[in-house]
């Protein structure tokens, strides 16, 4: 896996691709100095949590022949002074799933997700915990 970073302005503003040309604007919000052009990068890390662990629950629940009608995730961060760097500490995801999806099918993707699948949370496993809970159809089914 390969990305490329060029920058664009003479800010922050970067555009990175990957090995298939997929382009992602990244950039500082404006009162860092950045042009706010782009995502900062720990929103992005944000984001891979959200589409790693949404990719995985789908694919889960898909082999499980349940019917996915709306699929939607937030994601939050708490992040702690170390140093100079402010990595995160909480990471809190909550999915909002609807459908005729079994309750304990949508709850045990959720888990397979974080615990076994999810290559982003593994990542971020030694330095920062993730919180996460699932909604089914309205109703709350998990929360860890």
């Amino acid at each position: 896996m390969k990305i490329t970073l060029n920058r664009v302005n003479e800010n922050y503003h970067f555009e990175l691709k990957n090995e298939r040309g997929h382009l992602v604007n990244v950039d500082n919000r404006s009162e860092f100095g950045g042009d706010d052009l782009g995502a900062s990068p720990m929103e992005l890390v944000l984001m891979g949590v959200a589409g790693c662990s949404a990719i995985d629950m789908i694919s889960i629940l898909k082999k499980q022949r349940q019917e996915i009608s709306s699929f939607k995730a937030e994601v939050e961060g708490e992040r702690v002074q170390v140093g100079e760097a402010k990595p995160f500490k909480d990471i809190h995801v909550i999915f909002y799933l609807e459908g005729d999806i079994k309750e304990d099918k949508a709850a045990k993707a959720a888990q397979l997700s974080f615990e076994k699948y999810c290559s982003v949370s593994k990542t971020l496993e030694p330095t920062a915990t993730i919180h996460y809970k699932v909604v089914l159809n309205g109703v709350e089914l998990v929360k860890v």
